[in-house]
């Protein structure tokens, strides 16, 4: 598992910094660009697909693992009218910001998945791209990450009430890059953009659900995120200067490379997207 100091290298940089160039809610993963060419309202596509596959109500109690600046609470808060939903997050600048934005019937906690214990339990859960905080590079590579997606699915089973659903957004690895260039940028992405986290196969999913939520339904969106990220592209080059004064060079500089080689990933396969609606097993 990602620790805090990690995860406060991939989101702590500024809050003021990630609102130059993402969507207007700060959400920080892939929108669903159906029916439309804006990153907003793609974005609330996505967060609209993960309410109904989560079963959401305006009187389900909703936990978001992994709420990140609060993107989906809001969307739950104001959009849905949602009563009651909880958040946890690790980074303290994205607790900041929750706590800032002062949302009805919100809750925030900056705690670790696996000390997090909830008064009550929950209707329905919505994770959007946390999963690849769970398990390092090093966890893989011996094999113990489908223990570790296991007992995360595990926690969230014993933290929901009978006939909940569960809304899930993973980031996939595909292929292995062939070409040396795109090889070493992916490696340098994993470990000084997102230290400590590695994202998932398809397969990692379907071994680690069970025996605790059935599979109903997979979307895979990889041309999404390619879009997605040339949007956040464009938005950091539009405010390069200002980045540049504010931040460093160095910032501006790495943000561009990763920006970049996340289009080139998702143009050539070698990461994709996954959406899923999982049941619960009761």
């Amino acid at each position: 598992m990602s620790t805090q100091a990690e995860v406060e290298v991939s989101y702590d940089v500024s809050n003021e910094f990630f609102r130059l160039w993402l969507d207007e809610r700060m959400n920080y993963t892939c929108g669903l660009y159906e029916g439309t060419d804006n990153l907003e309202e793609a974005q609330l596509k996505k967060l609209q697909w993960l309410h109904d596959a989560a079963r959401v109500t305006p009187d389900t109690r909703v936990l978001d693992i992994g709420c990140g600046w609060g993107a989906n609470l809001e969307f739950l808060s104001t959009a849905k009218k949602v009563k009651s939903s909880v958040g946890i997050t690790l980074s303290r600048s994205q607790h900041a910001e929750v706590q800032a934005r002062n949302l009805p019937g919100v809750n925030v906690e900056c705690v670790d998945f696996r000390d997090f214990q909830p008064e009550e339990k929950f209707g329905a859960v919505i994770s959007i791209c946390m999963m690849e905080h769970i398990a390092t590079p090093e966890e893989v590579r011996e094999g113990r990450h489908i223990a570790a997606y296991r007992d995360y699915f595990g926690k969230a089973h014993s933290w929901t009430q009978p006939g909940a659903w569960f809304g899930l957004q993973t980031i996939l690895r595909n292929r292995v890059p062939r070409n040396r260039e795109d090889l070493r940028d992916i490696g340098w992405l994993t470990y000084e953009i997102f230290p400590g986290g590695l994202s998932l196969r398809l397969e990692d999913v379907v071994k680690a659900v069970n025996p605790y939520w059935e599979i109903m339904e997979i979307q895979t969106r990889r041309e999404h995120y390619g879009k997605t990220c040339a949007e956040w592209l464009k938005r950091l080059r539009h405010h390069e200067e200002l980045i540049r004064e504010k931040w460093g060079d160095k910032v501006f500089d790495d943000y561009d490379r990763y920006l970049r080689t996340c289009v080139t990933g998702f143009e050539k396969h070698y990461q994709s997207l996954a959406q899923y609606a999982l049941r619960r097993i009761d």
